[in-house]
């Protein structure tokens, strides 16, 4: 009996060694959210994560001119597509800081999946980056791959003259929403 306590007694230490360091990963993990929050709700990302269908613009995120809308693919309305102002590169800056600034693809998300996430929680941004009906159906890897490569993504750290770029250099967000990722993407409580 003496044997069976004993025994009983050390693997609740070792669980309770495990819980420890799972309970300190996520909260390395929580911690990282924040950096992917504080980029996805920057200027840059938010202007065109937008809940209605025009998009915003400039870094106090006023509303677009010339009364441009998402379309259903998000390039723009008929007869009004994105390309129509947005080139493939930002403009030289002798153009001047409100010349359209330029991206390969330049859209906002489509109809379907606008991804909105301006003013939203951190529970609720975080759960709507995870659900692959709202994120174009992409899983980790292609989150991590869409925020780490996608050329109209890191438009957002050199968005041109008269913009400020992104808050997070690039590969410190990356990386921090890799080890968010690679922690199954916990999602902060919310307060209330």
């Amino acid at each position: 009996m003496k044997r069976h306590l004993v025994l009983g007694t050390m693997v609740l230490v070792g669980l309770g060694g495990y819980a420890a360091d799972l309970f300190a990963d996520e909260q390395e993990a929580l911690k990282a959210f924040a950096t992917v929050q504080k980029v996805f709700q920057s200027p840059r990302c938010q202007n065109c994560h937008i809940p209605g269908d025009s998009p915003l613009q400039f870094d106090a995120g006023i509303p677009h001119a010339m009364s441009v809308v998402r379309g259903m693919d998000g390039k723009g309305a008929a007869g009004l597509p994105c390309a129509t102002c947005h080139a493939e590169n930002n403009p030289p800056a002798s153009y001047g800081p409100h010349a359209p600034p330029g991206a390969p693809h330049w859209s906002l998300p489509p109809a379907a999946h606008k991804m909105a996430w301006i003013g939203l929680p951190p529970d609720k941004l975080c759960a709507m980056i995870k659900d692959r009906s709202s994120n174009g159906d992409r899983d980790f890897a292609a989150l991590i791959k869409h925020v780490s490569e996608d050329k109209l993504v890191l438009w957002g750290w050199n968005p041109g003259t008269g913009r400020a770029p992104v808050p997070v250099p690039h590969d410190i967000f990356v990386n921090q929403f890799k080890l968010w990722a690679d922690a199954g993407g916990p999602c902060p409580v919310s307060g209330g």
